[in-house]
């Protein structure tokens, strides 16, 4: 009777695969999503009522939570603390077990950048911006050439064949303009958007973000920040993100893994729409993407017109001290409170001192990581060569 008992339940449960993939239009393995459940100003209730509300929609992806144990029909990846709840996640995607991940306050690399997600009031129309986290490079005119990238990257991942640019006009727009009709010119198409203002062109004007003139609109990482902010807590004051579809996964080259932010202030609304956005960008592989995307770019020069671009603020070959690196540790330790155009000399210092380090984007902005043993020692050295106030910053 058992071994019947457990047939029945076989083809049951191949008889429910069937019809969620002809509800879905989808066959094969579901794409699972993470969420880290830990660090939401608005508890831990919040984030696992947007996980259900997703799960409800019936879009054929399953979740992950990662977190404390919660009274879910969900899976739960148990873990007790925020510290632990990254680690768990990063072992998750390296292993293939979940395919992305909705998570908070986690340190991108310098070079990785997020696109978020939002739906513009004027005309209820999504768009891209790129981007709202993390740094692309420490020069801001390079980064929103890169910023640029990493939102057609993310459109297409997402569906859209021929995404249209816009570029809002910010201190170097023109700059950025300049580098992107380069590279267009060069073989890497790009379709530029028009302003809906009368005297048209591709740098947008506060207008076009209300209306959603471009599919991505390019500026810098902290102005994309302050405006996923506005577009998505207007109508609460605030405190409370109910709108759009979250920071968006982080792009960059190489960069293999597919982590989405949200801010501590996302509501479950918000929440709900960054697993979708998270499932989606899976789906259409961005990561395969990215590489695809990059090599095209190269094809066009990117390298040499980024370097066009920074190289009046790069000291000689001659002038540079060569500092090598001591042997690689692993890096906890976060000390922030660094200027990012000083963050690359903050390394180097830390290295001629014989302390491995790297430079990362944290909560506090640009950090330096170092060994989490080595973590007084660092701020010390830091101190002394005027890098970070004498009792320094740990993050």
């Amino acid at each position: 009777m058992g071994q019947k008992r457990a047939v029945k339940q076989i083809i049951g449960n191949t008889f429910m695969e069937i019809a969620d993939a002809l509800k879905t239009g989808e066959f094969g393995e579901k794409i699972k999503v993470g969420l880290t459940i830990l660090g939401s100003e608005h508890g831990v209730e919040n984030l696992v009522k947007g996980a259900e509300i997703a799960d409800k929609r019936g879009e054929g992806f399953d979740i992950v939570l990662i977190g404390p144990k919660v009274e879910t029909d969900l899976e739960v990846a148990e873990v007790a603390s925020e510290e632990e709840m990254h680690k768990k996640m990063e072992e998750l995607l390296d292993s293939g077990y979940i395919d992305a991940c909705v998570t908070m306050h986690y340190n991108f690399p310098i070079g990785v950048s997020t696109v978020g997600r939002v739906v513009t009031p004027g005309f209820g129309k999504e768009m891209f911006l790129a981007t709202t986290t993390g740094t692309s490079s420490a020069h801001r005119t390079e980064a929103m050439v890169k910023n640029a990238l990493y939102g057609i990257i993310t459109a297409k991942a997402m569906g859209i064949e021929d995404p249209t640019v816009g570029i809002l006009n910010l201190d170097g727009a023109r700059q950025v303009e300049r580098a992107l009709k380069e590279l267009s010119s060069n073989g890497y198409k790009i379709n530029f958007a028009e302003s809906m203002r009368a005297d048209g062109g591709a740098v947008m004007r506060g207008n076009d973000l209300l209306g959603g003139t471009a599919d991505v609109m390019v500026n810098d990482t902290l102005t994309g920040n302050i405006m996923m902010k506005v577009f998505s807590s207007f109508t609460t004051g605030g405190s409370y993100e109910g709108v759009g579809y979250g920071y968006g996964p982080g792009v960059g080259e190489d960069y293999d893994r597919i982590i989405l932010i949200l801010s501590r202030a996302s509501g479950s609304p918000v929440v709900a729409n960054a697993l979708s956005y998270a499932a989606k960008v899976a789906k259409g592989k961005i990561t395969k993407v990215a590489k695809e995307e990059y090599e095209k770019a190269k094809k066009a020069k990117l390298e040499e017109i980024l370097e066009g671009l920074t190289k009046d603020n790069k000291k000689s070959s001659e002038s540079d001290e060569e500092v090598i690196a001591p042997p690689k540790e692993v890096v906890t330790g976060a000390i922030s409170g660094i200027d990012i155009m000083d963050l690359e000399d903050a390394v180097k210092v830390l290295w001629k001192n014989g302390v491995y380090a790297e430079s990362g984007m944290g909560c506090t902005g640009p950090i330096v990581l170092v060994n989490e043993e080595k973590l007084d020692q660092g701020t010390n050295i830091l101190a002394k060569a005027g890098f970070v106030a004498n009792e320094g910053d740990i993050c």
